[in-house]
């Protein structure tokens, strides 16, 4: 009898560790120094008793703070039934450097409570929530200058709301309570443009990708977005985002999606307006007009359809080394947290693809969120000063090149030229500023650095720098 001897598939968290030590090699930084900067900092795990009907439940929940190295900590919290330690640990790690290489100032944490969201009725899940808030102020864990939670898969800007109630009950006192959490509906002191945020920094992050002549060369393509195929893993939050914005304002072509229901394939393309109003009508993807569908048990095929970017947008570990080979893809957008595990990585580079990492791509939410934090310290809607004035301005100036010309402008071309920036504009720009500056950043590294050669290590020796910058500033390493 032959003895299976493949390699054990690395966890979540070690392909985060493995990822980092694969970097931190190139970065030329002493041992103890590196040791600190991959450390968990805190670690809290926590079990508290919630009344659901007419028992009570124990609930298993937790947070992670990853790094003190700049303060508050920032990371959002996770509802599923797959939440343990370790997940979260990798998660808050990511979150460090993913804030390092957009130059968001926060130290990385995570959450995370051991539930099934759709077992429990919005009664019974604002109890919870409220209860783990409870249960975070208990042990100092949470405030606007400590940690600030975010949402993530299985939470929203309900929860969030929840929340913010629960600490201002606690903290009254507190004039920037509204900055101890961010994903809050607008109307509770949120942002406009932060659900759409993480989907729109991956666009905008794919965009940027593919605008390189010599690196789109490499893989066989043309430069630029328009008229490349896409194929969405998962339609949450991210994915639904990233497949609408990609489609209209990038041009590409939508061919497989996929869903816990099952995926579905076009290889001549396929609005995803109409895919999303199709699902919330029937309940399904399934059976979508002039689309391949592949039942529930067929789903992760959806990895491994004919197209130039595959996204995976939905929970980590989805490509490993059993299916790394079959991928056909030629680029791998990773807007999901680790969705390729290290042994999947290695045999995807060798086959010469291009990994966009989810360090980077999917930092679009803690970019927005950091411009929710600062609204709420300011206290002040962005643009609320200088929208008129610029308005004003730009009037001035259409109605000088008018008479100077003597053309004349219409009035809608006035409206559209003369427009002052809106809350939702400016945070466009400012996301779209980070990951293109970001972008940049990652590339040079992977021209500087010899020895690195891929776009995932290049992110980590950048947020690897940019960290130990700080710890050496603060005079703890000599």
């Amino acid at each position: 009898m032959t003895k299976n001897t493949r390699k054990a598939e690395p966890s979540f968290y070690q392909s985060v560790q493995n990822y980092f030590d694969n970097a931190a090699q190139h970065t030329g930084l002493h041992q103890g120094l590196l040791d600190q900067i991959k450390a968990c900092n805190a670690v809290y795990r926590m079990h508290f008793p919630v009344k659901v009907g007419n028992e009570y439940k124990v609930i298993e929940a937790y947070r992670v703070q990853h790094s003190h190295h700049r303060t508050p900590t920032k990371g959002g919290i996770r509802y599923s039934n797959h939440v343990n330690q370790e997940e979260v640990m990798a998660l808050a790690t990511l979150m460090t450097y993913k804030c390092a290489i957009v130059d968001v100032p926060f130290g990385g944490a995570k959450g995370g409570v051991k539930i099934n969201p759709w077992e429990f009725t919005p009664h019974q899940l604002e109890k919870i929530t409220r209860r783990y808030t409870t249960e975070l102020l208990r042990r100092n864990a949470i405030g606007p200058s400590i940690d600030v939670p975010a949402p993530d898969y299985g939470t929203g800007g309900r929860e969030m709301a929840w929340i913010y109630d629960t600490y201002r009950t606690f903290k009254g006192d507190d004039i920037d309570a509204a900055g101890c959490v961010t994903g809050k509906p607008v109307n509770q002191s949120g942002i406009r443009g932060r659900t759409e945020a993480t989907g729109r920094g991956v666009f905008y992050g794919i965009r940027e990708a593919v605008s390189y002549k010599d690196d789109m060369a490499k893989i066989g393509l043309e430069p630029g977005l328009e008229g490349k195929t896409m194929v969405i893993q998962g339609l949450g939050n991210v994915g639904s985002h990233t497949a609408i914005i990609s489609q209209d304002e990038g041009g590409a072509k939508i061919v497989g999606v996929s869903e816990v229901e099952g995926a579905i394939y076009k290889a001549d393309g396929m609005d995803i307006h109409d895919v999303l109003k199709f699902r919330k009508e029937t309940g399904s993807i399934l059976n979508y007009p002039g689309a391949t569908s592949f039942e529930k048990k067929d789903r992760y095929a959806v990895l491994e359809f004919e197209c130039d970017i595959l996204v995976p947008a939905a929970l980590e570990n989805q490509i490993t080394a059993e299916n790394a080979a079959r991928i056909k893809a030629k680029i791998i957008a990773e807007a999901a947290n680790g969705p390729v595990t290290s042994e999947g990585e290695a045999i995807l580079l060798a086959a010469g693809k291009i990994i966009i990492p989810d360090v980077y791509l999917n930092a679009g939410g803690v970019t927005v969120s950091y411009f929710e934090w600062l609204k709420n310290l300011s206290h002040m809607r962005f643009g609320r000063m200088e929208k008129r004035f610029n308005q004003n301005t730009y009037a001035n100036i259409v109605e000088l090149v008018e008479r100077l010309t003597g053309h004349t402008i219409s009035d809608k071309e006035k409206a559209l030229i003369a427009r002052g920036a809106d809350e939702i504009d400016l945070v466009r720009s400012g996301l779209e500023e980070t990951m293109i500056t970001a972008y940049g950043q990652v590339r040079e590294v992977l021209k500087q650095k010899k020895n690195v050669s891929d776009l995932r290590t290049a992110a980590f020796v950048n947020a690897i720098n940019k960290i130990a910058s700080d710890y050496l500033s603060l005079g703890i390493f000599p």
